[in-house]
C-alpha cells in the first residue's frame, strides 16, 4: 500500500465517520450557543441509558442464537490490555505527576475506561457493520464489572490498606442492576430459552426505538461534553490520551495477533479500546474529589482527536493483520 492510497482510504474511513461527530457537534452546539437547559441533556440522557440503548441491546442479543460461538480469546485481548495500561497509568500517575494512591487510581481508570456505549456502538456500526454489535455486547458485559471493580479494589487499598467484600457486592449489584446489562441479559436469556426470532407485536417497536438509540445517544454525549471546559490538568490529559487512544489499542492488536484472534473480532476489541475517554471516569474523579479538571479535559480532547486515530487503526489493521485459518 503506497501513501497515496493509504491517504486515500483513511479519508474514506473519516467520511464514514463524519456524521456521528457531526451529530456530537449538533449536540455540543445546542448545549454551548444554543441555551438548551441541562435539564434537558439529563432527560436525554436518562432515556438514551434506560430505554434506547437497551432496546437495541436487547434486539442485538434475542438474536445470539444465530451467530457462531463466541471466541473467549476476545476477552483476554481487550480486559487484558486493561490491566497492563491501568498498571502503567499508576506508574505514570507517580512517577511523572508524584500523584497519590486514589488520584493515580482515577488517572489508571482514565487510560483504560472507554466511552463504548455513547460512541463506541454507533462507530462500530458504521466502520464494522451492524454485525459486529454482538461482541460489542460481550465486552459491555463485562466491561462495567471488570474494571469498577478493579478501581474500587485499588481505590480502597489506597484509603484503608485493604478491601472488603462489601465494596465489591455493592460494586457487582450496582452493576446488576444497570439498565444496559439488564437489556443485554434479558435479551440474551430471550435467544438462549426461546431460540427463536422477536414475535412482530415486540419486534418492530423495540426496533423503532433501537433504530433512535445511536443518533440520539451522539447528540447527547456533545450535549454533555459541552458542559466542560479545557482549563486545567493538560499534561495529565495529554498523557491520557495517549494512554487512551495509542497505547491501549496497540497493545490489544499485540495481543489479539499472539493469540491468533480473527480479524472481524480483533477489529471490534481494537475499535473500542481506541474510544474516546468515558464520561463514567469524570463521575469517579467526582465521588472523590481528585483529577477533576484533567478527567473533563481528557474527554474533550480524546473525543476530538478518536475521529482520526479510531479510523487510523481500522485501516492499518485491514491491511497489516494476518486472516488466520
Amino acid at each position: 500500500m503506497d501513501t497515496a492510497e493509504f491517504f486515500a482510504q483513511l479519508a474514506q474511513q473519516l467520511l464514514l465517520s463524519a456524521p456521528l461527530f457531526l451529530l456530537i457537534a449538533l449536540g455540543y452546539c445546542l448545549g454551548r450557543f444554543a441555551g438548551w437547559p441541562e435539564s434537558v441533556n439529563e432527560g436525554l440522557n436518562r432515556f438514551c441509558f434506560n430505554v434506547a440503548i437497551p432496546c437495541m441491546l436487547f434486539k442485538v442479543m434475542s438474536k445470539f442464537f444465530e451467530s457462531p460461538p463466541v471466541d473467549m480469546r476476545l476477552l483476554i485481548a481487550y480486559f487484558g490490555t486493561c490491566f497492563v495500561i491501568y498498571v502503567i497509568g499508576r506508574i505514570a500517575a507517580k512517577s511523572l505527576f508524584r500523584m497519590d494512591a486514589v488520584s493515580a487510581s482515577v488517572f489508571g481508570l482514565a487510560g483504560i475506561f472507554s466511552n463504548n456505549v455513547m460512541l463506541g456502538i454507533p462507530v462500530a456500526i458504521i466502520l464494522l457493520g451492524a454485525s459486529s454489535l454482538s461482541s460489542v455486547a460481550l465486552v459491555l458485559v463485562f466491561n462495567s464489572l471488570i474494571l469498577w471493580t478493579l478501581v474500587t479494589v485499588s481505590v480502597e487499598w489506597a484509603q484503608n490498606g485493604s478491601f472488603s467484600v462489601r465494596g465489591i457486592g455493592k460494586t457487582l449489584v450496582s452493576v446488576l442492576r444497570n439498565p444496559i446489562i439488564i437489556g443485554i441479559f434479558s435479551g440474551f436469556a430471550w435467544s438462549f430459552l426461546i431460540h427463536r426470532p422477536l414475535p412482530a407485536f415486540l419486534d418492530s417497536p423495540v426496533s423503532m426505538v433501537a433504530q433512535v438509540a445511536a443518533p440520539l445517544t451522539l447528540i447527547t454525549l456533545g450535549m454533555s461534553l459541552s458542559r466542560y471546559q479545557i482549563r486545567k490538568g493538560l499534561a495529565e490529559s495529554l498523557t491520557i490520551c495517549l494512554l487512551k487512544l495509542m497505547l491501549m489499542p496497540a497493545l490489544i492488536w499485540l495481543i489479539a495477533w499472539l493469540l491468533h484472534l480473527p480479524r472481524e473480532e480483533s477489529q471490534v476489541v481494537v475499535l473500542l479500546g481506541s474510544m474516546a475517554v468515558g464520561i463514567n471516569v469524570f463521575l469517579m474523579a467526582q465521588k472523590f474529589q481528585v483529577l477533576q479538571g484533567a478527567t473533563a479535559t481528557s474527554m474533550l480532547l480524546s473525543t476530538l482527536l478518536s475521529t482520526v486515530t479510531t479510523p487510523l487503526f481500522m485501516i492499518l489493521m485491514t491491511h497489516f493483520y494476518p486472516n488466520w485459518p
